[in-house]
């Protein structure tokens, strides 16, 4: 186990820069998963820990010691990748042994037979055992190359998209296990992906990382309800929330240039200094509600069904959002119907800078 803290990191290759002043905090234990669009740095945070990679700038500590000058060895970190990094020609037994008759860490037979058997029967693939890795599904292989990383029993864990390339059922499945393994070795772990539901089910913490900058980290439940600015209300959650243009009048939220109004709740704080000034209203989907009586008429543009809900696309306008209602709800694409908000669930931004009014100053 071990705390690990990257502090003003940055990281060029030539004239591309892929991080710059990231700082990062994962607690001894914690399940931290950092979550980005393809490119924004995630893989080359990953290598910086794993010592496969040099900062250009700033320092890497495990449990507080200055990392800079250790090897991938010295650090004992387990580095999980989305390609299987298996011998084929080799049984599942001797790909899990292998790591423990390295020169580095060569282990009592004794010892070495014990820890393969415990990774087998915690990752469920003891019947794989004597089979060779070449027979296998792709879900079996990530199980045995996680084993393989569990037998070292190291100090971190690092995980580069490993679910990515399974199929939607196996990839929910391991996402439980994942996580169960997690709390059973009370390790940390470092987990990288793209997939923000994998991000939100998983993770303790989670950092966005967007251009080679964390623009927001905390539990999920945070960056799901209160995002820092509108990048990161329109990457988490799916559907992602609905940001409107408008302006607060008169503490009632105005849309523009479609001109529709909604009330607010009272109590933003930031109503007062926000009134008049250009603003993006956001809204979750679940948060948009459907009723008969209600201010705002829209047009059903679209329906997705879910099979225990259905996910709206409402038309005001010019402008769209979307409404998730429960599966019984009967509507058909462009009827007439009514909607409101949740006020208490509205997230102000302003409409410069895209951050979140809450979290300005």
């Amino acid at each position: 186990m071990a705390h690990i803290q990257l502090k003003n990191i940055s990281k060029t290759f030539g004239n591309h820069t892929a991080l710059s002043g990231l700082d990062l905090d994962i607690a001894d234990g914690e399940f931290f998963v950092l979550l980005g669009e393809t490119g924004a740095g995630k893989t080359t945070t990953l290598r910086l820990v794993a010592g496969l990679e040099k900062p250009t700038q700033g320092r890497v500590f495990i449990d507080g010691v200055d990392v800079a000058d250790w090897g991938a060895a010295e650090r004992d970190v387990a580095l999980v990748l989305q390609q299987y990094s298996l011998y084929p020609r080799y049984t599942v037994r001797e790909n899990l042994e292998f790591p423990l008759k390295s020169k580095l860490r060569r282990l009592p037979d004794a010892e070495i037979k014990d820890r393969v058997a415990r990774a087998a029967k915690t990752l469920r693939i003891e019947h794989l055992l004597d089979r060779k890795t070449d027979r296998l599904s792709g879900g079996e292989m990530q199980r045995v190359s996680i084993g393989r990383a569990i037998v070292r029993k190291p100090r971190v864990f690092l995980m580069d998209e490993p679910l990515s390339a399974l199929d939607a059922k196996l990839r929910e499945a391991l996402r439980t296990e994942l996580k169960n393994l997690q709390i059973q070795l009370g390790a940390t772990f470092l987990f990288v992906t793209h997939d923000q539901i994998e991000a939100m089910s998983m993770g303790d913490k989670v950092g966005v990382l967007n251009h080679g900058r964390i623009v927001q980290s905390g539990t999920p439940h945070e960056i799901y309800s209160n995002p820092r600015d509108t990048y990161v209300a329109s990457f988490v959650g799916s559907p992602p929330m609905n940001l409107i243009d408008g302006k607060l009048v008169g503490g009632r939220a105005v849309m523009a240039p479609t001109a529709f109004e909604l009330p607010l709740a009272g109590g933003t704080k930031a109503g007062v200094a926000a009134e008049g000034r250009p603003l993006v209203f956001g809204i979750r989907p679940e948060d948009v509600h459907l009723e008969s009586g209600a201010p705002v008429e829209a047009r059903v543009h679209d329906v997705e069904n879910h099979g225990v809900e259905k996910i709206l696309t409402l038309r005001v306008g010019d402008a769209t959002l979307r409404a998730t209602v429960p599966a019984r709800t009967d509507v058909a694409i462009e009827q007439a119907v009514r909607f409101a908000w949740n006020p208490d669930k509205v997230v102000l931004f302003d409409k410069g800078s895209g951050i979140n009014l809450r979290h300005a100053g």
